[in-house]
């Protein structure tokens, strides 16, 4: 699935424009226009990233054969015919635009599901439970632009960016440590997998109970408290990652810097429910421009360069990538923590920070990604 890695930065962009009045349209328009692009940034990108890298469908994840071939062709045609109806929803009814863009994630999670069936995993039906929060988090933000759930936007867009906090905890805490492993080794150093500890135990669960808090009580002390539990944990379970160690390579730092935005993005929640000088915002951001927008950079450079039979070296881009992802996201939280006047700035400049890091990827993997695989 070529070219996944655009749709942030065009959608970004298109949200920025809106956002400052560049693009003249009627207000109506305009605040749904602005919602299916919050949606394309945060919702959708991540996950898409994850089928696209063709993550879930690895006979690793799963011990079944990978989707390859026809079956994934299908997958992308789909997945490129919602991106054809978002961009020509003029030509199309609200409820076509809803149908094609709506099929993919319940086809994905249909797809995900049968190979954890087949896998006989339970610990990983979550993950399928997951990926079906989504596809209803996109049937919902689709149900408000058409009138039938109005105002059910703001809270799906939420659900689902916690839905994809999750799979980032879930998934990455599996990743991340098993890669770093894996790159130890390959670079002829000792190193030892780590059995999941206390903090592994209790950082998903953490995370799971703040999100039906936030839900149901945003802001409530008893949020925050979780809040907090779930940033230590998920901090703390860092700790037997051997961060240090993999610093001198970015394809394995970068997975670690995506998963630490976790804990900063729940610490940024458990401040804002003890101070109202913290803005909940600042957790929002930490979530969705750093962990979610880091996670699909980190992903995709290693994938697009393992499937195509490259050896696992960092090229230029991507490590530039990671910086302005990086850059863009912590200028992205500090907007939602200073007064508004710095905001003129502020956010025009985490937006285009943000959005040049995926134009970098793209510009830097276009050959790797189009070109004929070494494995072949």
């Amino acid at each position: 699935m070529r070219g996944t890695s655009c749709e942030p930065k065009v959608s970004a962009t298109l949200f920025f424009a809106l956002r400052h009045g560049a693009i003249a349209i009627d207000p109506e328009s305009r605040c749904r226009l602005r919602c299916s692009l919050c949606r394309q940034v945060v919702a959708n990108p991540p996950f898409r990233a994850a089928a696209d890298a063709r993550f879930f469908f690895l006979r690793a994840w799963t011990s079944r054969p990978a989707l390859t071939g026809r079956p994934l062709l299908a997958l992308a045609a789909l997945w490129l015919a919602g991106r054809i109806a978002f961009v020509t929803a003029d030509l199309w009814s609200p409820l076509g635009v809803a149908l094609v863009d709506g099929a993919f994630l319940p086809i994905v999670a249909g797809v995900v599901g049968a190979a954890v069936v087949g896998s006989r995993n339970a610990r990983d039906y979550g993950v399928v439970l997951l990926v079906l929060g989504l596809a209803t988090a996109n049937a919902c933000v689709h149900a408000d632009a058409l009138g039938i759930l109005p105002r059910a936007a703001p809270s799906a867009l939420r659900c689902a960016l916690f839905a994809l906090a999750t799979l980032i905890a879930v998934i990455g805490g599996r990743i991340t440590p098993a890669f770093t492993v894996n790159a130890l080794r390959r670079a002829g150093r000792t190193a030892d997998a780590v059995a999941p500890g206390l903090a592994d135990r209790v950082a998903v669960p953490a995370l799971v109970a703040f999100v039906a808090l936030d839900l149901a009580r945003p802001g409530s002390v008893a949020s925050g408290v979780v809040a907090a539990v779930a940033a230590v944990a998920l901090a703390a379970r860092m700790r037997t990652w051997q961060t240090r160690r993999v610093l001198d390579d970015p394809l394995v730092w970068s997975l670690h810097l995506g998963s630490a935005w976790l804990p900063i993005g729940f610490a940024l929640f458990a401040a804002a429910a003890a101070t109202p000088l913290v803005s909940p915002l600042a957790g929002v951001h930490a979530l969705a421009a750093g962990a979610v927008g880091t996670m699909i950079l980190a992903v995709a450079s290693r994938v697009a360069l393992g499937h195509t039979g490259r050896a696992l070296v960092a090229p230029t881009a991507a490590v530039a990538a990671y910086g302005l992802v990086t850059a863009g996201a912590a200028l992205r939280v500090l907007s939602a923590l200073v007064p508004g006047s710095a905001n003129a700035w502020l956010l025009p400049l985490a937006g285009l920070l943000w959005a040049s890091a995926f134009a970098v990827f793209v510009a830097g993997y276009a050959r790797i990604l189009a070109g004929r695989s070494l494995t072949s």
